[in-house]
């Protein structure tokens, strides 16, 4: 889920504490998000589910980062968030500048960026190379 939650740090570093719950109202229906602490990670990304549909997965949150990073570009509002505390959110829009974008036949969401050698290619965001300072993407 993306969106915007006003709640104070914590201690821990955690935006809301863990079991605090954020409801959203969808429609006639009303979404009730609970938050998950530390120690719940390893429960959900070894579950067997998980594991099984880990590409598939992996391939959605490249292109929902993708669409967030094409519209982060924007001129409305790429000031700030060149402005934000993530290297790697600022070496990405500095590395995608206006490039075109669209979605090839896998619905994949490319980037289209010229090689080493000015010839244009289309890739997918984790595919863009960056500089060897850039911290790694998740997982570290």
């Amino acid at each position: 889920m993306v969106g915007k939650l006003a709640l104070s740090t914590h201690d821990s570093g955690m935006l809301v504490e863990p079991g605090a719950q954020v409801m959203l109202q969808r429609g006639d229906m009303v979404l009730t998000y609970t938050v998950a602490g530390p120690e719940a990670l390893a429960s959900i990304v070894e579950h067997p589910e998980a594991i099984a549909h880990a590409d598939g997965h992996l391939r959605t949150g490249v292109n929902t980062a993708s669409l967030m990073l094409a519209a982060l570009r924007s001129k409305d509002v790429r000031g700030r968030a060149m402005q934000a505390p993530h290297p790697r959110l600022r070496a990405l829009l500095r590395a995608v500048g206006d490039a075109p974008y669209m979605s090839d036949g896998a619905q994949d969401l490319r980037f289209g960026l010229p090689d080493l050698n000015g010839q244009e290619r289309w890739l997918r965001l984790d595919e863009i190379p960056l500089a060897p300072s850039t911290p790694a993407a998740w997982p570290r």
